[in-house]
């Protein structure tokens, strides 16, 4: 089970790319890329709780493990660039650009303010970023972020299932579904407020200290 994680992690990683190639060579259905995308959302949900219900002991981590907030972190990013790609070409590119507008102003922006670089992390910013001058504030943007991420898949996965060629009782039981998912999420991201990445609570102590002296 300790490895149950990793495997999720990687499964949504293998997803996003399966995904990104079929816009590339224009293959594809809607209808399989919102089972692959509904599949990855649920493996973005559960390999954080897996990874800290069965963790390795810290003599037997395998040496991949240091760089597992990494693997994470590019997963995420490659499966909204599927999705949204996929948005874009083959259903309607106006909503696609919006989307696009979002994750690169609005989410790019956050990242350069709060850790100084893009695809930062908490651990891993510059000295002149928010997360070193002012890390609670830094947790609620980032927070935000998180919401408005997950309101984004949600609105984007929805468009993908409208476009699809199922029936209406099919497409009514995957929004719903699908609302069920994101409302999980949504609530999953709320219990994680107060700890935005596994190191976040030491990190805040270590800076307060510092601070201190």
């Amino acid at each position: 089970m300790r490895y149950l994680a990793d495997i999720l992690t990687l499964s949504r990683l293998i997803l996003a790319l399966a995904i990104l190639y079929g816009c590339v060579v224009h293959s594809g259905s809607a209808e399989a890329v919102f089972l692959m995308f509904f599949a990855a959302v649920l493996t973005d949900a559960f390999d954080g709780t897996c990874a800290k219900k069965w963790p390795f002991p810290k003599n037997k981590t395998p040496k991949y493990r240091k760089y597992a907030a990494l693997y994470d972190m590019i997963s995420d990013v490659l499966l909204a660039t599927a999705q949204v790609l996929f948005v874009t070409i083959r259903i309607n590119w106006v909503i696609g650009l919006i989307a696009i507008i979002y994750y690169l102003v609005i989410c790019g922006t956050i990242e350069f303010v709060v850790y100084g670089k893009l695809l930062g992390h908490p651990d891993n910013c510059t000295k002149n970023s928010l997360a070193r001058k002012n890390f609670p504030l830094a947790k609620k943007i980032i927070l935000a972020r998180r919401y408005g991420y997950t309101l984004c898949l949600g609105i984007l996965n929805a468009v993908t299932l409208f476009a699809t060629n199922w029936s209406v009782p099919i497409k009514s039981i995957g929004f719903i579904a699908g609302c069920l998912t994101f409302v999980f999420a949504w609530f999953f991201l709320r219990q994680r407020r107060k700890n935005i990445s596994r190191d976040a609570v030491e990190i805040e102590k270590k800076l307060a200290s510092q601070k201190s002296k």
